[in-house]
């Protein structure tokens, strides 16, 4: 199937690849990537600030007047006051990365007044280009992609997300998670977001959810579910979880069994002042203001030199 991409879809793909490349060399001896910690289990590489770095070169080459909210430098790139903002992971799954588990990802969105209009997801492990024009379909390596059919929460396979930051409520997710996994037929954590949504979108997963995602883990992943035909939301099924840490996505009939189960854990802004200054949202704000205020220039957390070999035991560390 061939199919013309929209010209600014183009440019993001463009800028996958590109990234995708850094990453791919870098992946030739993992050993000798610098690592840094940006808090507990959470980790930044030279290989992400690197990709970003190029991603980031090439949007703005191309389209100068657009913002930029990027995982590692945030919105000091491009023009605070845009429509037109990139909303960018440059590594989805750096944990993976630093250890040659080969399940990471580039994802690039465009939000055009708060709206997701574009999106790219590309595993350069595997070199699958997953991408989406809003109210043009999903695709992937230009094969239309539509969710499962499946009905049946016992027959389903779900994804999901560990929670491996402070303050992620990780007993709350263990009652989440003890729920779901007893009501269907497995449940999968690779430890990329961004590649999950696509497996949702693939209708390789049945439904994924998650908590303490950051708008750059789901922007891109979001539009190929619903390009797919599917739902995503946050756990009382608003369409507002860009911004509220917390998502669920599936198929139409999963989604909505997934939302009953998961409304009762949602997540209160107001409880966790971290979450509620990088959302900048209650579930009161609009999506255009949210968006908005995830532009604000954020505080750099303090970033600390560890040092990680490939051979070593993991330690309990889980995706960032």
């Amino acid at each position: 199937m061939s199919q013309a991409l929209h010209p600014m879809l183009n440019v993001a793909v463009k800028a996958a690849r590109a990234a995708g490349s850094i990453i791919n060399r870098a992946s030739l001896d993992v050993d000798m990537v610098q690592v840094s910690s940006k808090g507990p289990n959470d980790f930044v590489t030279e290989v992400d600030q690197a990709a970003e770095r190029a991603i980031i070169e090439i949007l703005l080459g191309a389209y100068p007047t657009h913002g930029i909210l990027a995982e590692e430098s945030g919105s000091t790139h491009g023009a605070a006051d845009s429509d037109h903002v990139w909303i960018i992971d440059p590594l989805d799954g750096t944990t993976n990365f630093i250890h040659g588990f080969p399940c990471y990802a580039v994802s690039i969105a465009l939000a055009v007044r708060g709206q997701v209009q574009q999106a790219v997801v590309y595993d350069p492990t595997r070199n699958d280009l997953y991408y989406a024009s809003k109210g043009k379909g999903a695709f992937c390596n230009q094969k239309r992609l539509r969710v499962s059919r499946r009905t049946r929460l016992a027959e389903c396979l779900i994804g999901t997300g560990f929670p491996f930051r402070q303050g992620d409520h990780f007993k709350r997710y263990l009652q989440m998670f003890e729920q779901v996994m007893q009501s269907c037929a497995g449940l999968r954590r690779p430890g990329a977001a961004a590649l999950d949504l696509c497996h949702v979108a693939a209708g390789h997963y049945d439904g994924f959810f998650e908590t303490g995602l950051s708008p750059w883990d789901v922007a891109a992943g979001s539009l190929l579910i619903t390009e797919a035909g599917g739902l995503v939301g946050n756990f009382t099924g608003n369409a507002d979880f860009l911004h509220q840490r917390e998502v669920v996505a599936g198929n139409p009939k999963v989604y909505g069994q997934l939302v009953g189960m998961l409304a009762p854990y949602t997540r209160v802004v107001e409880e966790e002042p971290v979450a509620a200054d990088v959302a900048g949202a209650a579930t009161s704000v609009t999506p255009e203001a949210a968006l908005a205020a995830t532009l604000a220039p954020q505080p750099v957390a303090k970033r600390v030199a560890v040092r990680i070999r490939k051979n070593a035991t993991p330690a309990g560390r889980q995706d960032a």
